[in-house]
């Protein structure tokens, strides 16, 4: 049955979980107050990352991440609710055949979760939020599932939540974002978007990559000057360096910035990309081989141009919508000079402008919390919703 009253709760526990890529995550939140000026309280988060995994291959192997996911997703239940006060229930009751339906597809999941159900009674928490993409679809699946399993145990409702949305409400934690309209630029290794906002809940997409991500170049760029996975911490370390010498930019080490001056808000970087294959190509031509300090000044040049161009079109966008306020999200944003730069910008063009605390800025449960306290004042809550993974979610589904 539909729960839609739920909002009228003063104070709600949220159990959320993250599971779209290589991280595995889980947060339990208390969320109070109304949609305008919401207040959230972290009790415990747990999280489990996949990167040595992944790293010697370059990049995330969905069936890895999956099988990940699946080992660690109950073991980090257990670790998040430890603190939390129960309540008396007989696991004798449950029907287990509705929950294992639902784990069909991830049959260790259903054998921890019905082992760790013999020890541990039902939390008090009243709402469950899982993210149900944009993402990879086996990784996404198994927090799907998980969650609705969960939901039915606990008889507890479940709202789905869009990836994107937790990076926009990522900022929200010890901040109020209330001068509207606002403009959230997300940035990470999967996305680059421009997104416009004029209330909660409501977002139109205004400009986004025609082909890379912003992060998906840095790690491309990263393994081309033989850094490791992940790229953009170790380009941005050689950046920092060159940039700290004071020295400048030898004239043949130089990059386009794509789209710069295109008249939509679209942005480009896998030309930038290609355009750093050549450049290495050519000094390893005339050199023999790229020294230590052409690859600083090769990574400075690439982040100078990637910054280039998130901010002419942060720019742009400003002044075309009247923006009052802009929301930066996603794990690019832990770049120190994108960031220098971003609130430079908004101190020119008299915005205000929001940055999620540093440990919030990467895949994280947190953030799923606080956009499922938003979603629930306008959406249908249910025990155990029908819900389909979906790799390509676009948050202009989201109205």
């Amino acid at each position: 049955m539909a729960i839609c009253y739920i909002q009228l709760i003063n104070t709600m526990k949220i159990l959320a979980i993250e599971t779209s890529c290589d991280e595995t995550a889980l947060a339990l939140l208390e969320a109070s107050g109304d949609s305008t000026s919401p207040a959230f309280t972290i009790h415990n988060t747990a999280l489990h990352s996949q990167i040595e995994i992944h790293k010697e291959y370059g990049g995330v192997f969905p069936a890895m991440a999956k099988r990940a996911h699946a080992k660690n997703i109950i073991p980090l239940l257990e670790e998040v609710l430890k603190d939390e006060v129960t309540e008396q229930n007989n696991p004798a009751d449950t029907d287990w055949t509705v929950i294992e339906t639902i784990l069909e597809r991830e049959p260790e999941v259903f054998e921890l979760l019905k082992k760790y159900s013999t020890t541990h009674t039902r939390p008090n928490i009243d709402l469950l939020a899982v993210t149900v993409g944009p993402g990879l679809e086996p990784a996404l699946w198994v927090g799907i599932n998980t969650a609705r399993a969960l939901s039915v145990l606990w008889n507890v409702p479940l709202i789905p939540v869009n990836h994107m949305e937790g990076h926009i409400a990522s900022v929200l934690l010890e901040q109020q974002v209330t001068a509207f309209p606002v403009l959230a630029l997300l940035i990470s290794g999967g996305h680059t978007e421009l997104i416009l906002i004029n209330e909660w809940g409501t977002y139109k997409k205004i400009g986004q990559t025609v082909d890379d991500a912003v992060g998906e170049a840095y790690d491309k760029v990263a393994r081309m000057i033989g850094l490791p996975y992940p790229g953009g911490p170790e380009i941005s370390k050689l950046a920092t360096t060159a940039r700290e010498s004071s020295k400048e930019i030898p004239e043949e080490i130089s990059l386009p910035r794509p789209m710069l001056h295109s008249k939509d808000y679209n942005f480009s970087f896998s030309g930038l990309k290609t355009a750093v294959l050549y450049l290495i190509q050519k000094l390893e031509k005339e050199h023999s081989e790229i020294s230590e300090i052409q690859k600083q000044f090769i990574a400075l040049e690439f982040e100078n141009a990637v910054t280039d161009v998130l901010i002419k079109k942060t720019t742009n966008a400003i002044t075309e919508f009247g923006i009052q306020s802009v929301v930066v999200g996603g794990g690019v944003i832990a770049n120190q000079h994108i960031r220098e730069k971003l609130t430079d910008t908004a101190t020119k063009e008299d915005v205000k402008i929001f940055f999620p605390q540093q440990e919030l800025s990467t895949d994280n449960a947190v953030m799923i919390a606080m956009a499922a306290y938003l979603g629930q004042f306008s959406d249908e809550v249910t025990v155990n919703p029908k819900i389909i993974a979906k790799g390509n979610l676009s948050l202009d589904a989201k109205k």
